[in-house]
C-alpha cells in the first residue's frame, strides 16, 4: 500500500492547522506558503476534511479553517481514510462497498493475509494523535521538518 499526495499532503496540512491553531483561523494562504503547496489542491483536501467533520471552516475577513475537535481526538488515521477511503491492502477486506464481492472469500487462502495487514495498518494509524505528533515537533525544538516528499 502507498498512500498518495492526497494523504501526504493532507496530513502535513492538518498538523500545519493544528500547529498553528492557537493564532486563531489559519488561512489556507498561510498553510500554503509555509508547507510550499498550491493553495488550491489544499481546497480540495480541505474540503474532504470539512466534510469528514475534522475542521470547520470561518468565513470572512478574519475567517480561515480550524480543527473540529482537539488534536487529542483525532487520529493520523481519521485524516487518511478521509483523504484516501479505506487503506485496505486488497479490495477483499475493504470497509467500502467493493467488500465481499469476491466469489472465493470464503476458501481464500491468501485473504487472512489481507486482512492481518489491513489491521496492522489501522492500529498503527488509528493509535497516532495530531497531539502526539505536535508534541513530537515541539519536542524537537521547532527544527523538526514536516515532510515535503
Amino acid at each position: 500500500m502507498k498512500l498518495s499526495t492526497k494523504g501526504r499532503y493532507g496530513l502535513k496540512a492538518i498538523l500545519d492547522l493544528a500547529l498553528h491553531s492557537a493564532e486563531g483561523q489559519v488561512t489556507l494562504y498561510s498553510i500554503a506558503e509555509r508547507q510550499g503547496l498550491s493553495e488550491s489542491y489544499l481546497e480540495q483536501l480541505f474540503a474532504a476534511l470539512k466534510k469528514a467533520d475534522l475542521i470547520k471552516s470561518v468565513r470572512g475577513p478574519q475567517g480561515g479553517y480550524m480543527l473540529a475537535d482537539s488534536p487529542e481526538n483525532i487520529s493520523v488515521g481519521d485524516v487518511l481514510r478521509a483523504l484516501e477511503g479505506s487503506l485496505a491492502p486488497t479490495d477483499c477486506v475493504s470497509d467500502d462497498r467493493y467488500a465481499g464481492q469476491c466469489g472465493n472469500s470464503e476458501r481464500c487462502v491468501t485473504r487472512s493475509v489481507w486482512e492481518k495487514i489491513r489491521d496492522g495498518i489501522n492500529n498503527v494509524i488509528d493509535n497516532i494523535t495530531l497531539q502526539e505528533l505536535i508534541d513530537d515537533y515541539y519536542r524537537n525544538n521547532n527544527t523538526m521538518m514536516i515532510d515535503n516528499t
